[in-house]
Order: C-alpha cells, then structure tokens, then sequence
C-alpha cells in the first residue's frame, strides 16, 4: 500500500471518528431539549435530530465512498468448521 493511500485511510478514520462525537452530541443536545420546559425547545429539539438524522446519512454515504475508493476493506472472517 502506498504512503498516500495510508495517510487518506489514517485521515479517513479520525474523520469518521469526528462523525460519531458529532452524532452523539446532537444526540445529547436532543435529549437536553427533550427535558426542558420552555416552550421554543420543541423546534430545537426536532432541528437537532434532523442534524443527527443527516450527519448519519453522511456517514454512510462516506462509507459507501470510501468503500468503493479502496480506502478501507472489510475484515473477512472465515468461520471455522
């Protein structure tokens, strides 16, 4: 493997990585809303779910991009019998 191809998969994981805290704090954002009581946490509640909603589509579709670039390989493993 090429010295380029390990620096995109070693920025490609610390991306994926950054992915997931975001998910999880608009996650933890949502819940936040959830229980307050004012009356304008309702919309920003439902516009940190739609933000959790789109970073996971993002993710996925990174995934399926860098799938198919070559930067990442699933791990095989063969069942023993």
């Amino acid at each position: 493997m090429p010295l380029s191809y390990r620096w995109v998969a070693v920025v490609f994981k610390y991306l994926v990585i950054a992915m997931l805290l975001l998910i999880l704090i608009s996650l933890g954002k949502a819940l936040f809303h959830l229980t307050s009581s004012k009356a304008e946490d309702g919309a920003k509640m439902v516009k940190a779910l739609a933000w959790r909603i789109g970073l996971s589509v993002l993710l996925f579709v990174l995934l399926l991009v860098a799938y198919y670039s070559g930067w990442i390989d699933p791990q095989h493993v063969v069942p023993k019998l």
